[in-house]
């Protein structure tokens, strides 16, 4: 797409803003607003991240970790399925290098127990994982059997699934013999400046400043520290997942080649939404633009990014409460306005 139509042209209470995402539509939702609704919502910690011109604008952390401890800037949040992002760019990262094929069968690396006597685990492949199409349930306990099973051959549906990555997940750490933690530290984390992100509850002083999860009605949950390397765990802050998206749209790891192919629409979801590799390419919006978008949701966590790469503009909303949905697409259209509102109903 050539400059003139990269180029992002946003109403914003009546201010024309050019090929940017202007500060002047951050503060439509003040701090005051945002904690306003985080009380009635019964959310009690809200982070946001805010990307321009390909740079990290600003933190804000609002809120509390859990009643009566307030969530400092560099806040720890679980981030649900983004951890997928995670995995995706790794992943992408050595197809990059030349270190590993998309379209290779995964069963070279990796075949799991309950399904290594269906003959379709032989065609599974790290494309049919990234654009949800293996033919798994989103977990293997959805199943009426509690186990793995092919609900269709791979390549031929779509159905989102969460044993996909943790399928793919193995297949890495068996092939380059060593978990995902170390691979993304060593391929992604040290090269994107991710100071503070980890696939596992690594030691009693992430707690301090760790947002505890609570319910719709405010209740704190039990906090899950899995000791174990673990590709659906994955624990951030703001500051170093809105670095990922910045490195993301830089292309630091990966080639224009494999950019254009993650973004390019491999799972059409419906006119205006497609899966690409790893994730939800919104088409089609104003003047052009396309979105990457992803929303993680747990038990007392809801998560969400969205990258606007020809305008090189994001944002990154991590909250600690079930009802932090409602708050993320506040968020979305206060900062973005108009085009904002487009894409929450897209979405």
């Amino acid at each position: 797409m050539n400059e003139i139509i990269s180029v992002i042209f946003i109403v914003l209470s009546n201010t024309l803003v050019f090929g940017q995402t202007i500060s002047e539509s951050s503060e439509v939702m003040t701090k005051k607003s945002t904690l306003e609704l985080m009380n009635q919502l019964k959310v009690p910690a809200v982070g946001i991240g805010i990307i321009e011109d390909g740079l990290l604008k600003e933190v804000k952390v609002h809120g509390e970790l859990v009643a009566g401890k307030p969530a400092p800037y560099n806040t720890i949040f679980e981030t649900a399925s983004l951890s997928k992002l995670v995995v995706t760019m790794l992943t992408l990262t050595l197809v990059t290098n030349k270190d590993w094929d998309l379209d290779d069968p995964l069963a070279q690396y990796w075949v799991d127990p309950d399904v290594k006597n269906d003959p379709f685990h032989k065609k599974l492949t790290t494309r049919h994982v990234l654009t949800h199409q293996t033919g798994f349930d989103n977990w293997r306990w959805n199943n009426e059997q509690k186990k793995l099973v092919f609900n269709f051959e791979p390549g031929t549906d779509y159905k989102y699934s969460g044993e996909g990555f943790e399928y793919l997940g193995k297949a890495l750490e068996n092939k380059f013999k060593m978990n995902l933690h170390r691979l993304c530290d060593s391929l992604l984390f040290r090269n994107y400046d991710m100071t503070d992100s980890r696939f596992y509850w690594d030691n009693d002083e992430i707690e301090s400043r760790y947002a505890v999860g609570h319910s719709k009605e405010g209740i704190p949950k039990k906090i899950r520290k899995k000791k174990e390397v673990s590709g659906y765990y994955f624990l951030s802050t703001i500051k170093d997942y809105s670095m990922f998206g910045i490195n993301i749209m830089n292309k630091t790891t990966i080639s224009e080649e494999v950019f254009s192919d993650m973004v390019r629409p491999q799972t059409k979801l419906d006119k205006d939404e497609s899966f690409g590799l790893g994730w939800d390419i919104l088409h089609d919006i104003t003047n052009g633009e396309y979105a990457m978008i992803y929303s993680g949701s747990n038990w007392g966590v809801r998560t969400f990014i969205m990258l606007l790469p020809y305008d090189k503009s994001g944002l990154v909303v991590f909250t600690n409460g079930d009802n932090g949905f409602d708050i993320i697409e506040k968020i979305v259209v206060s900062h973005y306005g108009s085009l904002g509102k487009e894409i929450v109903q897209k979405w």
